[in-house]
């Protein structure tokens, strides 16, 4: 009884103490919030609401500021944060999870593995739709099928929910497609489909609905397909591209290429070698957040889904993606490439 009692002591000294000295690290610091995306899209717009809140759910309320790390569909911010930044429990970030795919696939430019972040969790799962403008020509799948040039969808590169998504649509159903790349965030890919210079694009209905709001109620703006696992309450008759497969490949593909990916676009990450009090901190500060009524009020005002993943459950994920198999790697790692 006396061990036990000394072991139940000794771990609440611990638990005690490790508050203090996060409180001690955190007292008038200042974390930086590295968003891979444009400002106004998807990623920075979750960042911004996060950052405005997180920092009061870490012990010594440090404050948090959101710099924008643009280019190279995101592969430059996560470099960053796994390279460069000091793994001082000082920085974290958001890049785009279809990056962790492109690690899986072999993809050229990935010379960092994935694996070493400390991952502290996604905001929210994303579906992926696909948007295309009015001035496209086209308003449903249908018509895109029958569409006798290739549309054109704006993507950032390889490794990134924009391109890989329609990439792996047009090899799994056949749909017309000219990828337009390039772009540095979905904020770039909305203005260029604006203009005309694209016809639209595909990524987080989530985002799509917030971000291109006044397309959507204007009627220049119009899902056509849906990517995700499960068909969203607010698109009605927008069919499931699982739904439209006509083989277990194309099923197959969809899933390993989209959907699994889809779940952990939005990924959060700090430094490798972080120290594990830090990151334990990061990771429990981020989910209180998620959780807080003010963020969720303001959430809600901007038409933001909270669906999330903890840092655990992200890297569960991230395992599983790189133990698929070796013919379904083959089979994406030939439609993702570029040509």
């Amino acid at each position: 009884m006396k061990i036990r009692f000394l072991i139940l002591s000794l771990c609440l000294w611990l638990s005690l103490h490790a508050t203090v000295f996060a409180q001690d690290f955190y007292q008038g610091k200042t974390i930086r919030a590295i968003v891979g995306g444009t400002a106004g899209g998807g990623f920075d717009v979750y960042t911004r609401i996060i950052a405005r809140h997180m920092g009061k759910h870490i012990p010594g309320n440090p404050t948090i500021y959101v710099e924008n790390m643009t280019g190279a569909a995101t592969r430059i911010a996560a470099k960053y944060m796994h390279s460069a930044a000091k793994p001082d429990g000082l920085t974290f970030g958001i890049f785009n999870g279809y990056l962790i795919l492109g690690r899986v696939l072999g993809m050229k430019g990935l010379d960092f593995d994935v694996r070493d972040f400390e991952y502290i969790g996604v905001p929210v799962q994303d579906n992926v739709a696909c948007a295309l403008t009015k001035a496209s020509g086209i308003s449903t799948v249908e018509q895109w099928f029958a569409a006798k040039t290739p549309v054109k969808i704006g993507g950032l590169g390889p490794g990134n929910s924009l391109s890989d998504v329609p990439r792996v649509l047009h090899a799994a159903l056949g749909l017309p497609i000219q990828m337009v790349e390039g772009y540095k965030g979905s904020a770039d890919v909305r203005l260029a489909a604006d203009s005309g210079e694209v016809d639209g694009g595909c990524w987080a209905w989530e985002s799509v609905r917030v971000t291109w709001a006044t397309g959507l109620q204007a009627g220049t703006v119009k899902a056509v397909i849906q990517a995700g696992a499960k068909a969203q309450p607010d698109l009605p008759g927008v069919p499931l591209a699982l739904n439209l497969a006509k083989t277990e490949e194309a099923r197959q593909l969809i899933r390993a290429g989209v959907i699994a990916p889809s779940s952990i676009t939005r990924v959060y990450v700090t430094t490798p070698g972080a120290p594990k009090d830090r990151v334990q901190n990061l990771r429990k500060g981020f989910q209180d957040t998620l959780r807080d009524p003010e963020f969720v009020a303001e959430a809600k005002k901007s038409k933001l889904e909270i669906d999330p993943l903890t840092g655990e459950e992200v890297k569960k994920t991230v395992t599983d993606l790189f133990a698929i198999s070796s013919s379904a790697k083959s089979k994406l790692a030939t439609v993702l490439s570029v040509k």
